[in-house]
């Protein structure tokens, strides 16, 4: 019985290790994944913003806040400094006035793009790690 005890004991030690080791890959990543847009003027959450714009062409406040999973209080004041900083725009939606939908302007699309250029490296190699976790962390339940 202390055999299959141990046994546990190691299959769980390794199974700690491998999810220690995701948790790693994953904050370097989340770290450098900020600190790029940072440089180049922009919070993560601003970064965050921009992207969820872009991705869905133009989009509602209230559609903001399940993507960015933040309160609209928070997603409206966002909006607003990053819309006097320029980088998006507000227009009527055509099929109901009462509602805005934003869309990046020019300059949020150069400096989205730069940011993208700056990490565009960085994502292949997260995948890569999630990709070795995930075969690691598989090995273990079977």
């Amino acid at each position: 019985m202390a055999g299959k005890v141990g046994a546990g004991l190691d299959a769980h030690a390794s199974e700690l290790e491998r999810v220690a080791a995701f948790r790693t890959e994953l904050r370097r990543f989340v770290l450098h994944t900020n600190a790029v847009p940072t440089r180049a003027g922009l919070s993560s959450q601003r970064y965050d913003l921009l992207l969820m714009i872009k991705s869905a062409g133009e989009v509602r406040v209230t559609e903001l806040c399940d993507l960015l999973q933040l309160q609209q209080t928070a997603v409206t004041q966002l909006v607003r400094r990053t819309e006097e900083a320029g980088l998006v725009e507000r227009r009527n939606d055509v099929d109901d006035g009462r509602v805005s939908l934003l869309r990046l302007t020019p300059a949020g699309e150069a400096v989205l793009q730069q940011v993208l250029a700056a990490l565009r490296g960085e994502s292949e190699g997260l995948a890569e790690a999630l990709h070795r976790v995930d075969v690691s962390l598989r090995a273990v339940g079977s």
